[in-house]
Order: structure tokens, then C-alpha cells, then sequence
């Protein structure tokens, strides 16, 4: 009798660093812990889904105080904040599928702390993976963490990730 493979929730998001459109260091580090912590070589025994949430500014616009814009300009904000969610995604799912592991990939919008606990409930992994920044204490109490969030809300096991220091970009808060 075969059982059912072992569902692997991984959140993951893009860089904070500018000019970086890629998946951030502690997304990338949580997502090959996994592979090789956990996966390992049994690719058929796990599936991994992996959930991407975008975090939009109030006004839309990344940098910037105000702007006059046409109802274009929304349009074109939100195909480009697609297609950056798209091409996250596709990273992680290329490499599963290159080493023969089945995944699913969507994207949410809104609070990743609310919008990740919420995916837990609803699609009910075995555990959730993320990564964190290693925040001190004082960085914690104005950027906040998701991960703890997980760790103190999410439904199921949660297994957080550190970067490691020579990982770490200057200034820690940045991923």
C-alpha cells in the first residue's frame, strides 16, 4: 500500500534588495534546506508547496510619495506585480521539477503573516517552512517577523530557517 507523500509547505518571496528581482536569500536558503534536509533523495515521498504573497504599498507604488497616473498605469502595475510573482515562482518550481519533485505553486496578496497562516488552514501541509532574517530585538519591534508569526499562529509544525551571517546582506534587514 502506498501512502500519500509527505505535503511541504514553503513560503517564499522576492529580495528586498533593489535592483534584485529574484527570490530573497532566506526564501531560497528555507527552500534547499528542505530539499536537502528533508526531501533528501526521496523525491517521490514529498510534496512541496510553495506560496508566494505579494505585499502591496497602500497607494500601489513602490518609492514613491504621490503620483498622478491613468487607470493604465494601475493595469500595467498589476500585470508587471504578477509577472514578478510569476517568475518567483518559477525559479522554485523549475528546480523541483529538475531534481523530480512534485510541487504546487500559487500566489496570494496581502499580510504574509495573515495570508500564510489562513493557506496553512486551508490546504492543511504537514509543516510549514520559512526562512528568516535573524532580526536582533530592536529591528524586530519596527520591521516585525513573519516567521515568529508562523511559529506562534500557524495550524501545523513550523520549521524556520536562518540565514547564515556571511549570507546576510549589510544591513539585516534587507533579504
Amino acid at each position: 500500500m502506498e501512502s500519500e507523500p509527505t505535503r511541504v509547505m514553503v513560503a517564499v518571496n522576492e529580495s528586498t534588495l533593489r535592483g534584485y528581482p529574484h527570490a530573497s536569500i532566506s526564501s531560497k536558503k528555507a527552500f534547499e534546506w528542505t530539499l536537502k534536509k528533508i526531501v533528501r533523495s526521496n523525491t517521490s515521498g514529498f510534496k512541496l508547496l510553495l506560496l508566494h504573497v505579494q505585499v502591496q504599498d497602500e497607494d500601489g507604488f513602490d518609492d514613491m510619495d504621490s503620483i498622478y497616473a491613468s487607470p493604465d498605469d494601475f493595469r500595467g502595475m498589476r500585470e508587471r506585480n504578477k509577472a514578478k510573482g510569476l517568475h518567483l515562482l518559477e525559479f522554485f518550481v523549475k528546480k523541483c521539477h529538475e531534481i523530480g519533485v512534485a510541487c504546487e505553486a500559487w500566489i496570494r496578496k496581502g499580510d504574509p503573516t495573515e495570508v500564510i497562516c489562513h493557506e496553512v488552514r486551508r490546504v492543511r501541509p504537514d509543516f510549514l517552512v520559512v526562512g528568516s532574517r535573524g532580526l536582533g530585538p530592536f529591528q524586530k519591534v519596527f520591521v516585525g517577523t513573519v516567521s515568529e508569526f508562523c511559529v506562534k499562529h500557524a495550524e501545523c509544525p513550523v520549521i524556520t530557517i536562518k540565514r547564515s551571517a556571511e549570507e546576510s546582506p549589510q544591513d539585516p534587514a534587507d533579504d
